[in-house]
């Protein structure tokens, strides 16, 4: 006789977070459906979730470990895997030192609860050659954030109160379809639309005509890699104008003089035709957002990836801080988590630059170097060239500047060892992989994105039953962490035993509970390992928690796992004071960095602009590359096309649906052509983690629908240089007709 339930999870594929009610019978899926009692998202879903169904199904996902041998893949135990592992590293290691090995983790580790232990895994390998993975998507935040407001990451991001504001300025993002981003929200369309129907405004500068500015009350192109100048412009013209309020900031900003002196030569009348935007509309919005009962400037991929992404993220938090926006309801608030990573560690004020890369210089963040330098550094001969990698669910040969270096820096590795349940483009390099049960079958917590909601919860997803399943990623990473700690025939739960020692130690210097001591937190949490331990006791030290029994009526993991639709723990609420971490304690409005910084955007003002540009674009039904072998996530008409504006297709003889070749410094594409008014003149636009045709990746549905790897174009020197960040939006191209299309014309 079948059992059949209803189990609730959070869908794990965007930063939205949106509840989930899976029908399970025995082991199988049988349904995906929005869980209408989510007290977040209710009911709201996008296509992604489907695809949790068919990842969970997929024939092609590993289940146990393989090892790549002359005659291709041949599965083998467990023991076995971790045997060669533990002798590669460290033969590795006594031969060439510990920044012989390198590590890299994607996007997938944040909606998993091993995100936790990716950090042990880093510690234990003591290598200055952990490349930070923001460095293509949330780096210059980071870093902009952390000098500004102290951090730590991703503690002192603020993010639009987006339920009560009357003013969205959104730059360079795309909400409606990445639903939030830094900004974590389910039925991001309904909430921008909201923002509207209240009588509010929502108001899009973008290049591209996006899905978000479609719902907005205007919409403004802009020249991509000028969103800094636009952003400046505004601040000089609130400074000129007299419209500098501070509200909640008023008393706890330093370098304001400093501010207004350097964006005086940042007036609208200057920037507006390196923005391609009119003066007067850039004026008309800096007053239109401080009259705003309520406002809150937002920017996310499109002012990070380009040129002048530090100095951009910069200019979203001075325009929310100078109008009285940051710390507001309705403006850029702080989220208070029921399990804050503040709670693992006494944090120190943020810091950058400790150490720089080998080969290029780029700097250090959070003890990691930027993504962008992998190839250099593993193809780079002399002391500290990486001759190993770890990666740890992620596809850089799809998600990278370069993919052709980095397919021949991966190509020469001396051991690459990959934590994934795909064979795909970048993992086909391995010696050895490690998989991981499927997003489904393992339990979780939002712990990174629940730092980033735009509304205060709490929820705790259940597993679906499968007995044929890979270990959890958590015992995966622990395993690692032993081999690297010299501790290899360990159990993952011997080593979960030690670390969560050091974790309930370094908690206790951030408790309200002096009596409370990691003896009782230990005894109080016995039997339990893994993620779900540590949450627990995040969870009750934390600002809603039950202290071990000092405060019944708050909360603990069991009481979550009861409510299993999630808990809504109210409205953000005003905290800058309690979040300030920097030295000073004030809001550094002129860091260093940025000042420095100016310089680079100055010059790059004064040179004349010409020729065409390439952008990516977000992608409803697919924020990984994984998901492109799922049937439901890409069936339907193609969507790897390059988007061209109608005055370009034009002049550069393109038609729709025929060829066009797109040539950078580092390599060329040829792509389908879709002509659209959504591109201003001047730019194209690709969207990103396509050109699944390497033969020997195992993703079958993906190589049916292959598309093109728009990373074949971006370049690995070009950096945001303040951050070290790649450069994906923004890449100088040539477009022209494909040679074929125009010799059969």
């Amino acid at each position: 006789m079948s059992d059949r339930r209803t189990v609730h999870h959070v869908c794990p594929f965007c930063e939205a977070t949106c509840g989930l009610s899976l029908e399970v019978e025995d082991e199988t899926i049988v349904s995906v459906r929005g869980d209408p009692h989510d007290p977040f998202s209710r009911g709201f879903i996008c296509p992604k979730a489907y695809g949790l169904k068919e990842l969970h199904h997929d024939p092609e996902r590993l289940r146990r470990p393989v090892r790549r041998t002359a005659g291709g893949w041949t599965e083998i135990t467990w023991d076995e895997a971790y045997a060669e592992v533990a002798s590669a590293l460290t033969s590795v290691r006594a031969r060439h030192g510990k920044d012989a090995i390198g590590m890299y983790s994607g996007n997938p580790m944040v909606h998993d609860p091993a995100f936790l232990y990716a950090p042990v895994l880093a510690r234990a390998l003591g290598s200055r050659n952990v490349f930070n993975p923001a460095a293509i998507d949330t780096l210059p935040k980071e870093v902009q954030t952390g000098l500004m407001f102290g951090g730590p990451f991703p503690v002192g991001i603020p993010v639009p109160d987006i339920d009560r504001t009357h003013y969205l300025l959104i730059v360079g993002a795309n909400p409606a379809i990445s639903h939030g981003s830094l900004m974590t929200m389910p039925n991001a369309p309904g909430r921008l639309k909201d923002v509207v129907k209240r009588g509010g405004k929502l108001v899009v500068i973008d290049p591209r005509r996006t899905e978000t500015a479609k719902l907005a009350s205007e919409h403004h192109f802009i020249r991509p890699r000028t969103d800094a100048a636009f952003l400046l412009a505004l601040v000089h013209t609130l400074f000129e104008e007299k419209l500098v309020r501070l509200g909640a900031a008023d008393g706890l900003v330093a370098g304001l003089d400093i501010v207004e002196t350097a964006t005086h030569e940042f007036a609208p009348e200057r920037v507006a035709e390196f923005c391609a935007m009119p003066a007067t509309v850039i004026r008309r919005i800096a007053r239109e957002f401080a009259a705003a009962e309520a406002a809150a400037c937002y920017g996310r991929l499109g002012t990070c990836v380009q040129e002048f992404g530090t100095l951009a993220s910069w200019g979203v938090d001075l325009v929310n801080v100078l109008t009285g926006n940051t710390d507001r309801p309705g403006g850029a608030m702080f989220p208070m988590p029921a399990a804050p990573i503040t709670g693992l560690f006494k944090a120190s004020p943020f810091a950058f630059g400790r150490w720089k890369s080998r080969v290029s210089g780029q700097p250090e963040v959070r003890g990691r170097i930027p993504s962008s330098t992998m190839a250099e550094e593993m193809l780079t001969p002399g002391e500290g060239q990486v001759r190993a990698m770890i990666l740890l669910m992620t596809n850089p040969l799809r998600s990278a500047a370069n993919s052709r270096q980095l397919e021949a820096a991966f190509a020469g590795l001396t051991f690459l060892v990959a934590v994934d349940f795909y064979i795909n483009e970048t993992t086909r390099f391995a010696h050895v992989i490690l998989p991981t049960a499927s997003p489904a079958a393992q339990p979780n917590y939002e712990f990174g994105l629940y730092h980033l909601s735009v509304r205060n919860v709490v929820k705790w997803s259940s597993p679906v039953p499968a007995s044929a399943e890979a270990p959890e990623a958590w015992q995966v990473l622990a395993r690692l962490s032993g081999i690297l700690m010299g501790m290899p025939h360990r159990s993952a739960e011997e080593i979960d035993d030690v670390v969560f020692r050091q974790f309930a130690t370094s908690a206790l210097g951030t408790s309200a509970w002096p009596d409370l001591g990691v003896h009782e937190i230990i005894a109080k949490l016995d039997g339990v390992h893994g993620p779900e331990r540590i949450v627990d006791m995040l969870m009750r030290m934390g600002p809603y928690g039950d202290g071990f029994g000092r405060r019944p009526d708050g909360l603990a993991l069991d009481r979550v796992r009861q409510a299993p639709h999630g808990i809504d723990l109210g409205p953000l609420q005003p905290r800058l004071q309690e979040v300030l971490n920097t030295a000073s304690g004030m809001i550094e409005l002129a860091p260093p960095t940025m000042m420095g910084d100016l310089a680079r955007l100055r010059a790059r003002m004064a040179e004349q602009t010409s020729g065409m540009v390439l952008i990516g674009r977000r992608d409803l039904r697919a924020s990984n590359s994984f998901m492109h072998n799922l049937p439901a996530l890409v069936k339907g008409p193609e969507r790897c096309t390059l988007q061209v504006s109608p005055h370009d297709a034009a002049r550069l003889r393109l038609r729709a649906g025929g060829l066009a070749r797109v040539t950078s410094r580092v390599g060329s594409v040829v792509a389908p052509v879709e002509v659209t008014e959504d591109l201003m003149p001047g730019v194209v636009s690709l969207p990103h983690g396509w050109g699944h045709d390497a033969e020997e990746a195992r993703l079958s549905v993906a190589r049916a629908h292959p598309g093109v790897n728009t990373n074949v174009l971006t370049d690995d020197r070009a950096y945001d240089e303040a951050s070290g960040t790649a450069v994906l939006f923004g890449t100088a191209v040539t477009v022209e007709p494909a040679r074929f299309e125009v010799d059969s014309a």
